[in-house]
């Protein structure tokens, strides 16, 4: 099963948006942390136990091209979004995400449309 981390610049409710889908998901608020846990930190935790990390922080992107770290990336390119919004595009396109992370290990959501890179 996959399993998420989520980025500090999310709200705490995604992660219990995905744990309501029945996914293990953990926030960087469950970190000891919390929201200033860095970014390396988070890519460690998420290679240890094998997490997605699902953000809007661009450096992600270069870590996870550049050094494979973290091994999947979920980035959220809309800008800023009401929360509301935010959770009607992850159950719009939640079932596309979840398939698209069996084939590649970056998946891109700009708005209404997403986008799996490989």
């Amino acid at each position: 099963m996959i399993k998420f981390i989520v980025d500090a610049q999310l709200p705490y409710r995604l992660a219990i948006l995905l744990r309501e889908k029945g996914f293990d998901v953990k926030h960087t608020d469950d970190l000891p942390n919390k929201e200033l846990t860095i970014d390396s930190e988070i890519c460690t935790s998420a290679k240890i136990e094998n997490r997605i990390v699902i953000t809007k922080d661009n450096d992600f992107f270069e870590s996870c091209i550049i050094n494979k770290s973290p091994s999947g990336l979920l980035l959220i390119s809309t800008g800023n979004i009401l929360n509301k919004v935010l959770f009607n595009l992850f159950n719009k396109h939640f079932d596309l995400i979840i398939k698209y992370f069996e084939t590649c290990n970056f998946v891109e959501l700009i708005n209404d449309e997403l986008f799996a890179h490989e």
